[in-house]
This record gives structure tokens, C-alpha cells and sequence, in this order.
């Protein structure tokens, strides 16, 4: 008697399966080999992306530098009361408009901004500050809810008191300040007012009154109520 095992026997179902494999896997291959060179180029065009966002963001941060360097001068003016010449800059450094064309889109660049529009306002100059204001990319701080309130002054001082108001409250939100916020509401309330919209003021100053008891517009705040309420 032989001691071999007995040849198994495979099924035609079996032998099926296997076909479908194989022909499978010849398939991918024979596509792999027919895309070969759009598939390297696909993974060569990855790597250059990457490489690219490495150097931008490298770039961005050397002129990020570069903008806070150059605002050293502008700033020192603007705090010491030169609006124009924080503008406009001197023989040694560049001007708040300079800084904003050339690193416009770095984070101190965006700084510039608010500072060129605050600037022109505080000289009057509202023409000027009016489309600073609004191209400052604002955070949820307190210079994006300054330069919100800046954009709602001027709004107001050309009789757009619906809009001034719509700003001023969001202005107070923005940036969530018993410091700021009140006298942001309180502004609010007095737009909406000489807009004829009452209820939006009397809410504003309900605000003032519940939120911020202890601020100095709230000693007033019964005042406004009443004036708002006949």
C-alpha cells in the first residue's frame, strides 16, 4: 500500500476563482505598465506641491520678519500722534501705505492696514480710512472689533445709521470686552435711534443695562430705556 497522500482533487468552482485572481492581478499589472509614466508624473506633481507649500510658507515667514521690521519707524510715529508722517514714512523707513502694498499679505502687513485706517481717521480723513477698514482681515479680537467700530463711525457720519448700528453691535459680540463693549452697544443704540428703530435701540440698551451693570454706561442706562420706551 502506498504512503503517498491521494491527489486532491480541485473544483471547477475552485479552479474558476483562481482564473478570475489571476486574470485580475494580470489586469492591474498590464495597466500599471500602460500608465506607468502619468502615474510617476502624478507622484512628482505630489511632491512638488509639497515642496512648494514648504518654501511658501518658508518665504512667508521670512516676510512676516521682514513687515515688523520695517513697521518699527511707522508704529513709533503713529503712537507719538504722526498720523502723516506714520503714513508716509520718513528718508529711513517705509510709511503704514508702503508696508501695506509691499507685505500686504502677511499678518504684520494686515496690521499696517488697520493702522493706515486709524490713522486717516483720526485726521479726519474718512474717504481714505473707510476702504482700509474694510479690507482689514479681522480676527475675533479686539483690533478686528476696533477696526469694525472705525468702519462704523464712518458710516454713521454720513448719515448710514441703520448700517452704523448693525456694526456698532457687532463691534460689542466681536469681541466680548466690559472695556469696549458697552460703549459699542451704547453707540449702536444711539444709530439705531436716529434710524427711527426704536425697538433695536431699547434692545441694544437692555444689554448694556443686563450684561454690563457695572460699566459706566450702565449708570445712565434708565435714561436711554425710558427715552426709547414713550
Amino acid at each position: 500500500m502506498s504512503t503517498l497522500n491521494p491527489t486532491r482533487k480541485i473544483s471547477r468552482r475552485h479552479e474558476l476563482r483562481e482564473d478570475k485572481v489571476v486574470t485580475f492581478y494580470a489586469r492591474i499589472l498590464d495597466l500599471t505598465d500602460r500608465y506607468r509614466t502619468y502615474f510617476y508624473g502624478a507622484i512628482a506633481a505630489v511632491v512638488v506641491i509639497i515642496l512648494a507649500s514648504i518654501a511658501w510658507s518658508f518665504m512667508q515667514s521670512a516676510r512676516q520678519q521682514e513687515a515688523l521690521d520695517a513697521m518699527t519707524g511707522a508704529v513709533a510715529a503713529y503712537e507719538a500722534g504722526s498720523w502723516q508722517t506714520a503714513l508716509d514714512g520718513t528718508g529711513n523707513s517705509l510709511g503704514l501705505l508702503d508696508i501695506v502694498d509691499e507685505y500686504g499679505g502677511t499678518d504684520a502687513g494686515n496690521l499696517a492696514r488697520f493702522y493706515a485706517a486709524d490713522a486717516y481717521f483720526r485726521m479726519g480723513n474718512y474717504e481714505e480710512a473707510l476702504p482700509l477698514f474694510r479690507s482689514y482681515n479681522r480676527d475675533g479680537n479686539i483690533i478686528g472689533a476696533s477696526a469694525t467700530a472705525g468702519e462704523a463711525a464712518i458710516l454713521e457720519s454720513q448719515g448710514e445709521n441703520e448700517d452704523a448700528a448693525a456694526l456698532y453691535s457687532r463691534a460689542a459680540t466681536m469681541y466680548s470686552s466690559d472695556a469696549t463693549s458697552p460703549g459699542y452697544f451704547m453707540a449702536a443704540g444711539r444709530a439705531f435711534e436716529a434710524a427711527g428703530e426704536t425697538a433695536s435701540a431699547r434692545r441694544v440698551y437692555e444689554r448694556v443695562r443686563d450684561e454690563y451693570p457695572n460699566s459706566q454706561e450702565a449708570r445712565d442706562i434708565e435714561f436711554y430705556l425710558a427715552r426709547v420706551s414713550q
